[in-house]
């Protein structure tokens, strides 16, 4: 479906500029231009977010995300109450959360799923998210990271100066998304119930 939405809005825009007198020559100079610079980006891009992805590949073999759970345990039983019994699908929301924080995506994902899967299966209506579920989804979909490595390197490949500038307001910005992620989700949790 995104395939075909990019596709005509492509056509639409190359349509429109000749419909309007646009020149030829400009337009495939600019898509050529435009398709080297997306190169250029990916290529930058992918150095940051591999050097970043082994940093935290290396933290997560050496326990940082294991000790941090069991450090931030007391916190997620307060955040998931109804996980008091379940100490297994516990664990496994705290390591998928801990490893959102500490920028490990590709770990954090099969955790999520995981995680999620788990919360499934004590769900008393499967046809519908339990609280848990909803907090989860909340704290992961907020952004808050240790150290947002995709934006210093966006920031990098466009030739920024200082690609860690952001680096304070980003963990501030992702602060404040998961506190208001995080009232919403109890605020709505007891209205939903009402």
């Amino acid at each position: 479906m995104m395939n075909a939405v990019w596709a005509f809005l492509m056509l639409a825009a190359i349509l429109y500029a000749l419909a309007t007198g646009g020149e030829a020559e400009l337009l495939t100079r600019t898509l050529l231009q435009s398709g080297e610079a997306a190169i250029a980006l990916t290529l930058g891009l992918t150095g940051v977010i591999a050097f970043w992805s082994g940093l935290a590949r290396i933290a997560e073999r050496a326990g940082l995300v294991t000790g941090l759970g069991t450090m931030l345990r007391p916190l997620f039983v307060l955040l998931f109450p109804s996980l008091r019994g379940h100490s297994h699908v516990l664990t496994a929301v705290t390591l998928n959360v801990c490893a959102t924080f500490l920028g490990l995506g590709n770990a954090a994902t099969p955790l999520g799923l995981r995680a999620m899967t788990l919360l499934q299966e004590i769900n008393p209506d499967k046809e519908r998210a339990s609280d848990a579920m909803c907090t989860l989804l909340a704290l992961n979909t907020t952004g808050l990271a240790l150290f947002p490595a995709t934006v210093v390197g966006l920031r990098l490949a466009a030739g920024s100066a200082y690609p860690t500038a952001v680096v304070d307001s980003a963990i501030l910005a992702g602060l404040a998304a998961t506190v208001v992620g995080l009232a919403c989700d109890r605020l709505l949790r007891r209205r939903w119930r009402n």
